[in-house]
């Protein structure tokens, strides 16, 4: 006799639905952000780094739609740039704090016991470590670059992807479905990664739109101590550290945008992953 399974996959609810008009707005800001990101090579219209300090923090005009900074170099051509660079490395934080995570919340709450406690054990660990910090001393270590932070905060933010999928998958593995397919002789691997990793998919990538714009934040920061974008690569963060000089002078606007572009992505995307998660949550209570 074959056993009836009435579970709703879980991949259906990838897709968020439309939601309310701010919903919509940020999602159409996050696309136009990384479309913005993507077409940069093409739509900067003056080389990043090129300087021409004649020309050192002019206004808004015709040649220079955003302005020039202190060092004569174009802040529209910079800001474009920099979306690349501000993007790439949250990306990074989140695709390696998300497969770790899941791997390690998946493995303990579905074997449980000794193998359970180690691994919850070992995350607890990483909490009692601020991220900023480890980033810091990795960079003291290796240098300034973008791998160094983007490692030590993906560690930092292991711990909340590993705890989230732990608590969901222990949810799951009581559901009738499961046994359901132990009963038809299905490996443990096969129920795992075919039918219970899918099922809690969408609620992991909502909180791991929500730690994009953490790590966003948090890399930004970084960039405006000087320890993670290299002073020659343009970046949101880099751009508001170099903007000091000119707010100095009284030209705070090489500054103040690629900083209402930092508070504008972060806020994007934290909305867009709370909607998406209040969204299946209401769908699977």
């Amino acid at each position: 006799m074959t056993v009836a399974l009435t579970r709703r996959p879980g991949l259906a609810r990838l897709r968020p639905a439309a939601g309310g008009p701010l919903q919509l707005l940020c999602l159409g800001f996050a696309a136009l952000v990384v479309l913005a990101a993507l077409l940069a090579p093409w739509l900067a219209p003056y080389d990043p780094n090129g300087v021409d300090l004649g020309n050192a923090l002019a206004g808004p005009s015709p040649d220079h739609l955003l302005g020039v900074d202190a060092a004569g170099r174009d802040t529209l051509s910079r800001l474009l740039l920099g979306a690349r660079t501000s993007l790439l490395g949250p990306l990074g934080v989140v695709a390696f704090s998300t497969a770790a995570g899941i791997a390690i919340g998946l493995a303990a709450g579905w074997r449980g016991g000794w193998l359970d406690s180690v691994l919850s054990r070992s995350t607890e660990l990483v909490f009692a470590f601020p991220g900023m910090l480890l980033a810091i001393l990795i960079v003291s270590v290796y240098g300034e670059g973008l791998l160094a932070p983007v490692l030590a905060l993906a560690i930092a933010y292991l711990p909340y992807v590993s705890r989230l999928t732990r608590s969901l998958v222990l949810a799951e593995r009581t559901r009738p479905y499961v046994s359901a397919y132990r009963v038809q002789g299905h490996s443990a691997a096969q129920i795992c990664l075919r039918h219970v990793l899918p099922n809690i998919a969408p609620v992991v990538l909502a909180q791991s739109a929500v730690n994009f714009g953490y790590a966003l934040m948090d890399l930004a920061g970084l960039s405006f101590l000087g320890l993670a974008v290299p002073a020659l690569t343009p970046g949101w963060g880099r751009m508001v550290f170099d903007g000091q000089t000119a707010i100095q002078h009284g030209y705070p606007l090489s500054a103040i945008l690629p900083c209402a572009l930092i508070v504008l992505t972060v806020v994007t995307f934290n909305v867009v992953g709370e909607r998406w998660a209040d969204r299946v949550a209401g769908r699977t209570s």
